[in-house]
Formats: C-alpha cells, sequence, structure tokens
C-alpha cells in the first residue's frame, strides 16, 4: 500500500539530496518554516535545545527555509546552511528553501495547510507544525511560540511517550 499523508512527500535536503518523508516513519516531527533574518531567528538556538533533549526520545525537526515573508531568506542553500551552522550550531534537518505561502507552494506545505485538521496559509517565518509517529499531524503552535514553551514542549512529550 503507497504512503499516505505526511509519509507521502519527498523533500530535497539542504545539500540537494530528495529525503522522503516516510525516512521518519515513528519518530515525532516538528515541522518549521524559518528564516535567517526574521524577528524570531533567535528560535533556532531554542529549536537546537530541544532538538538536543528529545532527539534519543525520537523527535526530529524539519527546517524549511522560506522567503514568503518580508524576505526574511534571501539566501542560498548553502548560504543558509553556513548561517544556521555558524550562528546557532544547529544539528537537526534542515532543507532546502521552499515556497511556504503562495505559489507555487511547496506540496508538503500545501498538505499541511489544506488537508491536515490544522488549516489555514503559514502566518510568518517559524509557523510550526507537530506530527506524531505515525505522521498525523497532531498540533500547530504560532510563530511566536518559542520553542521551550511549555505548551509546545507538553505536547512534544505526550506524542513522545505515545
Amino acid at each position: 500500500m503507497p504512503d499516505k499523508g505526511l509519509y507521502s512527500f519527498a523533500v530535497k535536503t539542504i545539500d540537494g539530496q530528495d529525503r522522503p518523508i516516510a525516512d521518519y516513519r515513528g519518530k515525532v516531527l516538528l515541522i518549521v518554516n524559518v528564516a535567517s533574518y526574521c524577528g524570531y531567528t533567535p528560535q533556532y538556538e531554542g529549536l537546537e535545545k530541544i532538538y538536543k533533549k528529545y532527539k534519543s526520545k525520537g523527535l526530529r525537526i524539519l527546517a524549511f527555509p522560506a522567503n514568503e515573508f518580508a524576505k526574511e531568506e534571501p539566501g542560498t542553500d548553502p548560504e543558509i546552511k553556513e548561517f544556521c551552522r555558524s550562528n546557532y550550531h544547529v544539528s537537526f534537518d534542515l532543507f532546502s528553501k521552499i515556497v511556504a505561502k503562495g505559489k507555487p507552494i511547496h506540496p508538503l506545505y500545501q498538505y499541511l495547510t489544506t488537508q491536515t485538521d490544522f488549516k489555514g496559509e503559514i502566518r510568518w517565518n517559524f509557523d510550526k507544525f507537530l506530527a506524531d509517529r505515525k505522521g498525523d499531524v497532531a498540533a500547530r503552535f504560532e510563530p511566536a511560540t518559542e520553542p521551550d514553551d511549555p505548551q509546545l514542549t507538553g505536547k512534544i512529550e505526550e506524542l513522545l511517550g505515545s
């Protein structure tokens, strides 16, 4: 039976390699559209902290650079990768820059914003979707929600425990 939902998508890593989301089967996924020149950019630090805290329990963070909001991600994939590594020591998965809102919206973001229980356009950089170990989107958090916010970490812990 072919994969459905989140697991039916393939994405490009920041290094240009194809990566099926199905490779993350059995993991809790925090999917975030990110940008290097945004008021929320310091959230990279918090994302890295929660990744380190929960990685061994099964959390994976999938970060998708996007330039739709005030052109806050103008860089190329190599520039974005270097920015994230040198400024925030990011070790979670970074992907190739995508379109998270508007046309041509990336199919993954089309799915997240129209086919889940958390419909609605991406509001700004650092909008967060949380998916359970089966690939079902279980929560969505506003861009202003810090990665260490108790509601977000509580939901992560709940999903990791299931």
